[in-house]
This record gives structure tokens, sequence and C-alpha cells, in this order.
């Protein structure tokens, strides 16, 4: 087909691999700064295993149909996309960092906070594992504690603790290699459930305390933020997937009739059935009909489910910020769609609880698939995507001045000189916070790959 002849620059091109789909979503930010879908394609997912691809060929032909169908959507044809990553594999550990300052007098610099952050990925994992994101959580200045930004302050000793988030190698390797058998460039990867708190959670919520709980095929990601910082991660290995296989063992059916029966009649709560109408699903060639009690299929639900917020509990507990979520929590993802969850996650939790759906920073126009909570990662990392692009932008505006032409060559033209000394540059132009979630992708190709 014939693509149309489009201004690049500013299009955002996004991957979410998913356990149950894969989806594709091209997008651009207006003039109102919202973002526009200009194209979409949403396929299901054969070869991801509780978020971590099992399978190459079948994940590669998914990516290949959903990329498909968003270029004849949008009309362009994609050439690199953000991917988002996920999965069991994915873990968080708590690190002190200091960094002894030779001048007391003068001030502390970007430099320095960018040194006492890289200084983190200096220590030891397990083998196989790489650090994905380091987030500081406050500083200390000499005696001064609990500093969100120290930059301009002065002092000996810059301290600060961190919240560092790990991933397996080979996990990100294999998505990698999916998405270049099809053909496209990986531009950059991020968590998918910082992607998702992007998407459904406003800054007013981030700042009180609340705790994200992104409900998907084949995990539970949770994200716990507080004063605007996220305080804790953690990954549960049961989602709606392992729902579907309880109401298949315990009403005796077929994988399919069971998603259908979860889908259609399923609710947390068994109380709140009232009717308790019996459910018929057919026999096999001829066979006698089965029937099923709506309210015994509510307490398959709803036992399963009680025993997913047991482990957000209990992850929470461990944050150590159980009493400071004023927020409360926010449910999304497509295990958010049961009927009467946020009902049960109150009860079971004490905490106040809403949907999230990930239809904020979108603009007017948008179909009411996107206005589902199964997006919310797929439009989270469209946000992340072009911000990343606009902080990209304008790093290279303030740190290459093209207009002028008695600049210097080296700098003038940056693809002539060392790449490292550029992203000295850059890195001193723009605020350390902002470049927090941008190396995740660089990291994991430091490393020789020398299993494929």
């Amino acid at each position: 087909m014939d693509f149309l002849e489009v201004n690049r620059s500013d299009l955002a091109i996004v991957l979410d691999i998913g356990t149950t789909k894969v989806c594709a979503i091209a997008g651009r930010k207006n003039e109102y700064d919202k973002i526009e879908i200009l194209g979409m394609g949403t396929v299901k997912s054969e070869g991801v295993s509780r978020g971590v691809v099992s399978n190459i060929d079948k994940t590669v032909k998914a990516i290949k149909e959903s990329i498909d169908i968003a270029e004849k959507s949008a009309g362009v044809k994609f050439e690199k996309v953000h991917v988002g990553i996920a999965g069991q594999h994915i873990k968080s550990l708590h690190h002190h960092g200091l960094l002894v300052r030779n001048d007391a007098y003068s001030e502390i610099s970007v430099e320095d906070v960018e040194k006492l952050i890289k200084d983190m990925y200096k220590i030891v994992l397990p083998p196989g594992d790489k650090i994905l994101h380091v987030i500081p959580q406050e500083f200390t200045v000499d005696d001064e504690r609990d500093i969100i930004d120290p930059v301009g302050m002065s002092g000996v000793r810059l301290e600060a603790n961190f919240h560092i988030i790990t991933g397996q190698i080979s996990a990100s390797r294999n998505i990698l290699r999916c998405v270049e058998k099809v053909g496209l460039g990986v531009a950059d990867m991020t968590l998918e459930p910082i992607a998702s708190a992007k998407a459904v959670l406003s800054d007013e919520e981030k700042e009180a305390g609340v705790a994200l709980v992104d409900i998907g095929g084949g995990t539970t990601d949770l994200t716990v933020f507080q004063e605007g910082i996220i305080r804790h991660t953690a990954v549960i290995p049961f989602g709606g997937n392992i729902i579907t296989n309880d109401i298949k063992e315990g009403c005796t059916v077929m994988k399919d009739q069971a998603e259908k029966l979860k889908v259609k009649f399923g609710s947390a709560l068994a109380d709140e059935v009232v009717d308790n109408r019996i459910i018929t699903i057919p026999g096999f060639r001829g066979r006698d009909a089965k029937e099923i009690s709506e309210k015994n299929l509510a307490k398959i639900v709803q036992a399963r489910l009680e025993e997913i917020f047991d482990y957000i509990l209990w992850e929470i507990k461990r944050s150590g910020f159980e009493n400071k979520l004023i927020a409360g929590i926010v449910l999304t993802g497509g295990g958010s769609l049961l009927k009467n969850i946020d009902h049960l996650a109150e009860y079971h939790t004490g905490l106040i609880t809403r949907i999230g759906l990930p239809i904020d920073h979108l603009a007017h126009g948008y179909t009411n698939n996107l206005a589902s909570p199964i997006y919310s990662t797929a439009v989270g990392l469209l946000i992340t995507t072009i911000e990343n692009m606009e902080m990209e932008a304008k790093t290279t505006r303030e740190v290459y001045d093209l207009d002028d032409e008695n600049q210097d060559p080296a700098t003038r033209y940056p693809q002539e000189f060392d790449v490292e000394e550029s992203k000295g540059v850059s890195m001193t132009r723009t605020r350390w916070y902002d470049r927090l979630f941008t190396y995740t992708k660089e990291f994991f190709e430091t490393t020789p790959d020398s299993e494929f």
C-alpha cells in the first residue's frame, strides 16, 4: 500500500507486548498538549507467558500483525518503536549512596547528582540481572535531610536513598530480538507499571500517596507513589489468566468457555449476586448441557482475587507506606473490568479504590476501545515516548545551536564527534531527574549477547 508522507519527527510509535494481547499505537501531541491517536493495531498474544516471551515465532507473528494494522490505519510506515518491559523477573531493592565532595563552599552541580546516580549501576546483582531504573527517593546534604533536589546547595557529603528496579537481561534480549525480526528498531524500553502510572494517575494522587495495581493477563504489577516519587514496585505472578484457569477447573469447562464466563458473568463479590441465575453451556456432540450457578462462579473469582489482594497488601506493608496512601488504590489493566472488583479491593484492603482509565491525556476523537483500562500500559508508553522525544529535542536545541554559522564544526555537527562527550554535554544542560527513565535499552545493549 502507499503510505502518506507525514512529519515523523513528532510521531511516537509504541508496542505493548502482553500475555493476552500485543498492541501497537502511533500518536503525537497536538497544539493543546493532548495526544492524538493516528493508528492502532491489537491482536491476540500467544507467545508470551506471565509477561515474558516464551515463543519467539508466535510473538514475532503477533507483533507483525499488530504493526501492519497500525501502519494501515495511520498511513505511515514505522521504523522504530518504544517497547514496554514487564514480567515476573522484575525485582526491586533499596540502596544508599554517598558522594564526598572536595569543596564544601561550591554549589552541588548536576554532575554531582549524576555521578551519585551512576554509581548505583555498579552494585553487585545476581548473575543474569541488569538494572532497569535507578530512582532517587530523597537526598541528604551534610545533616540536612529529606531534600528533593540538592542542586545549588553547598555541602561536603551528598547522600541519597535509591529505589533500584532490576530485570533479567535474557528477557529484554528476547523482546529486542522479536522486534528486530519484524524489521523494526527499538528506540527505548520502559518498565510497564511506570508507563501505566503516567496514563491513569494524577499528580495530586502521586503526591498524596497511591498504590497503582495493574491486573494484567499473566501478572499483577504494583507501584507505590508518595510525595510524587516512586517508593516501591513489585510484580505478583498472578493475573487474569489464573482466574480463568480456576473457573476451568472448578466448573470443568473448556478454557475459552471459562474466559467467556469470567468476562460476561464473573463478579468479584459473591454476596452481590442476588438473582443467582443458572448459566447453561452446550455439551459436546449431543451430550447434556452443563449448568453453572452464577453465585458459585462469583465465589471462584472472589477467592482468587482475595489471594491477589493479599499479596498486594503484603507488598504495601513491606513498602512501609501502608498508612500514608491518602489516595488509596487505583486499579487498572484488563482484570479491573471484573464487576465489583473495586468494592472487593476496598473491603479486603481497607483502602479507598477507583478504576483508572487512560483517557485524561487523550485528545477528543479517540475510539471507545482506548477508554478501557486494558490499554493503560500502551497509552502510558505513548505518553512516555512523547515526553522523551520532547526532552531530547529540547536538549539538542540547547546544546547545539544549528543556526550559528560561526560555531565550531565539532559542535555544529554532533554526529562527527565523540558520543560519550556529547552525552556528558547534554546531561549538564538537562535536569537530572528528567533523564531517569531514558537509559533502559542502552544498559541492556552494553553487554555482548553471548546467548544467540
